[in-house]
């Protein structure tokens, strides 16, 4: 039986990836339109990254130039800046709310997410979300440790755990640690068109993947 589910938070319980893709786009827009286009393709493919890995990344690979401390510590607070309170405000994805009020206490829920942890566990505090989880996780500790660090403390064999994601690195941190999967489908299909897993519209179909992988403890 599943005794626990990790939750990736953008785009799984909360629906901000507009306002992450709004957020690249602006804090590039001056390396003009055809960079702010690339940028943005390359934060849509590589959801589920940390913003740390993929300013480095962008300067690096897609810009060709250094990037000192002082202006990568600057742009990390001016993109927190522009996601934080928005993301705050965000509308929940349908049937999330609802789960988590229902079912939290009787799963041991995680929240795992590429936000920078001080700011993630702010945004849930400030959402009123805290009471759900049982840890709330954040970059810049990769996922797939994360996962793993979770079922040694809780002592929860993989295949009773459940990971609901929507980005390849929720799949692969899942996959390194044979936890079964769930991906939500939000403008993703590319990503998971091979992978042989349970998609989802929205959370109101997950308590109904939980009770198909039950029923193969049962069967």
């Amino acid at each position: 039986m599943i005794k626990l589910i990790f939750f990736d938070f953008d785009g799984v319980i909360v629906e901000s990836l507009d306002i992450k893709t709004k957020a690249f786009a602006e804090l590039f827009e001056s390396e003009g339109p055809d960079a702010v286009k690339k940028v943005t393709e390359y934060h849509l493919n590589n959801s589920g990254v940390s913003r740390y890995d993929k300013i480095r990344f962008i300067y690096k690979n897609m810009l060709g130039r250094p990037l000192g401390d002082d202006e990568f510590r600057a742009l990390c607070e001016k993109f927190s800046k522009l996601v934080k309170n928005a993301v705050i405000a965000a509308p929940a994805v349908k049937g999330a709310m609802g789960f988590l009020e229902k079912y939290s206490s009787f799963y041991k829920c995680f929240l795992v997410s590429a936000t920078p942890e001080k700011e993630i566990k702010d945004i849930i505090d400030k959402r009123g979300m805290a009471r759900f989880f049982l840890e709330v996780y954040g970059s810049p500790a990769k996922k797939t440790d994360l996962v793993k660090k979770v079922l040694l403390s809780a002592r929860i064999d993989p295949d009773e755990a459940l990971y609901v994601g929507d980005a390849l690195s929720d799949y692969e941190a899942a996959r390194e640690n044979g936890v079964n999967f769930v991906a939500r489908m939000i403008d993703n299909e590319l990503i998971f068109k091979d992978t042989d897993c349970p998609k989802i519209a929205d959370m109101r179909a997950l308590k109904k993947v939980i009770e198909n992988y039950d029923h193969r403890f049962i069967a």
